[in-house]
């Protein structure tokens, strides 16, 4: 973990190596000043008739060592923020650059909210501890060792009480500290039932408000919260130990000082000015203790923060380019050989069981199924979104795995069952598809997808702003320009998957129209509950319990296929419910 986060420091290794210095700088002037002020009481106060210019000189130089333990405080400062801020943006780029890099196997593991609170919370928290670490870590002890030589050169036995009161706070702090990580350990991971809460329901507002479930979601999310207020209690309340256990330590020192040190003034054993700086020397010590109390309590709540970092960051994808991948895909051909897929790698149960087919470039291909008859899972090895276990998926006469993967799925365009529309504008969206598309080229391809209808209507048309996550569009709206950008892709093979379920009969006609005269060399396969949207395809597979159920024309299906025969005459019939024809079947 410590090795995963410390290679994000990069350039600003040079910030990472002067804060300590200046640290350590502003410690060692810290140092000399009580000696500077033992020898002004001594040898300037209390010698007979005072010595001024001894006075002048001390204080000059204490006037210096101050100056300059102040600049090294302020440089400390600046550049531990320096470092710590960018070690921040850097483990956050790191993370979400690894993120776009999974696999949706690898995105599976983990959940939304989580990544985001590893994003935020997370890498703030090892902000806070690596500033604290670079100026607290280099200071706190250096001001500590220094303290306690200067301490004992000038009287050992009064020095050995900080020597007990560093051995027994150390202790202390020790068991507070363990105490505390243990519960923070687990907080950290409630902060993402926290923040999914707040995540589905901003996301889900006009559900929640249309169903008037607010107060079963302000129910739900002040659990979540009380859950995460009462962990950090627990932590909060064994840290609170550390200020008695520190106040108990320090009054005790000075007591025990003051009390042996003003007997071995009167005895002549010590001057008052050695006193003076041995009560100062006190301070320093306890306050360096007390600095690196704080620094533990924080890299022990940081600690949880950064191995969750680091599992994001060390992630490895399961799909990886060949060694000397093929970057061109010769046509739209499609070929399933003995393929079994599970979502679970080592041998979980098998999702597509001995899938073979073969599709010919340029064909329509429809495909129905009921719902987990694995239609989504099928379509999903075709641009390689996940990897087969067992067997073959060809594509353009070559295996998947031995195309380079960007320019596999640039050829390989999907419209997924969630249609997804980011925060900007019609023309911004569609160039998801083709990044230097003209706006001549995202119309006509909106005129395939019959987007146009609706775009044209608007008041900004093509520029008009999409609000975060489509919200300001109808599903059947979203899903046409969803099309539209897959098509600026100029695939060779194009996958529908449930992509026209919101929009009209009449309106999926014309699009399947628009299709077969339009792109007739690109393999089209429309995955779809309605026998109406598949039945003019050049074929259709039948896919049930994740093994392929039958594969013909509509005519070859009817005559031969149960479950397609059964599905067409119920949908055809009144309900047009694949799921409820097949229950009835």
């Amino acid at each position: 973990m410590v090795k995963t986060l410390l290679a994000q420091v990069k350039e600003f290794k040079k910030s990472s190596i002067l804060t300590p210095l200046f640290m350590l700088l502003e410690v060692v002037m810290e140092t000399f000043i009580p000696l500077l002020m033992a020898s002004i009481i001594d040898n300037g106060i209390q010698v007979e008739g005072g010595n001024i210019r001894h006075i002048c000189k001390m204080g000059v130089f204490m006037i210096l060592a101050a100056a300059i333990g102040l600049y090294a405080g302020v440089m400390g400062g600046k550049y531990g923020a320096n470092a710590s801020a960018g070690l921040a943006r850097n483990l956050r780029k790191a993370m979400f650059e690894n993120i776009q890099n999974f696999s949706f196997s690898n995105i599976d593991k983990y959940s939304t909210p989580g990544l985001i609170t590893r994003l935020t919370t997370d890498v703030t928290n090892v902000q806070n501890a690596y500033q604290m670490i670079l100026r607290m870590c280099s200071r706190s002890p250096a001001s500590l060792i220094c303290a306690m030589v200067m301490a004992f050169s000038i009287n050992t036995k009064l020095a050995s009480i900080y020597l007990v009161a560093v051995i027994v706070l150390s202790s202390i702090l020790a068991l507070i500290i363990r105490g505390a990580m243990k519960h923070f350990s687990i907080g950290f991971k409630q902060y993402d039932n926290l923040n999914g809460s707040v995540q589905e329901n901003v996301s889900a507002i006009r559900v929640v408000k249309a169903y008037v479930r607010e107060d079963y979601e302000n129910e739900k999310f002040q659990k979540a919260s009380a859950t995460v207020a009462n962990i950090f209690s627990k932590a909060e309340a064994v840290l609170a130990f550390n200020a008695p256990a520190m106040q108990f330590t320090v009054y005790g020192c000075i007591l025990g000082i003051s009390w042996i040190g003003a007997k071995m003034v009167v005895g002549s054993e010590l001057t008052t000015g050695e006193l003076m700086s041995l009560l100062t020397y006190c301070m320093n010590i306890l306050m360096s203790l007390m600095m690196l109390s704080m620094v533990f309590v924080m890299v022990s709540m940081s600690i949880a923060s950064g191995k969750r970092i680091a599992e994001v960051i060390n992630e490895t994808s399961d799909l990886q380019n060949p060694e000397h991948p093929t970057y061109e895909v010769a046509n739209g051909s499609i070929e399933f050989k003995n393929v079994d897929f599970s979502y679970q790698n080592n041998g979980g149960e098998a999702v597509l069981k001995n899938i073979n087919l073969s599709i010919k470039a340029g064909e329509t291909i429809g495909i129905i199924g009921g719902t987990g008859s694995a239609k989504t899972s099928l379509v999903n090895l075709i641009s390689r979104l996940y990897d087969v276990q067992k067997g073959q998926v060809l594509v353009g006469g070559k295996d998947v795995r031995e195309y380079d993967m960007e320019a596999l799925r640039n050829q390989v365009a999907v419209v997924l069952q969630k249609n997804t529309l980011f925060s900007g504008t019609i023309l911004e969206n569609l160039r998801w598809g083709n990044k230097t598309a003209s706006e001549e080229e995202c119309q006509h391809a909106c005129k395939l997808a019959c987007a146009d209808e609706f775009i044209e209507k608007m008041p900004a048309k093509y520029n008009t702003y999409i609000e975060q996550g489509g919200s300001n569009v109808s599903g059947g709206q979203r899903q046409r320009l969803c099309i539209a950008r897959a098509l600026l892709k100029n695939p060779k093979v194009l996958i529908l998957d449930d992509s026209t379920s919101a929009v009209d009969m009449a309106t999926d006609a014309k699009i399947r129209k628009a299709f077969a005269e339009e792109i007739p060399n690109t393999t089209k396969l429309i995955i779809a509950q309605r026998i109406s949207s598949v039945q003019n395809a050049d074929r259709i597979l039948v896919m049930n319990e994740g093994e392929i159920a039958g594969f013909g024309t509509h005519e070859e299906l009817l005559n031969s296929n149960e479950i397609y025969r059964e599905v067409y005459e119920s949908q055809t019939g009144g309900s047009g419910d694949f799921d409820e024809g097949k229950e009835e079947a």
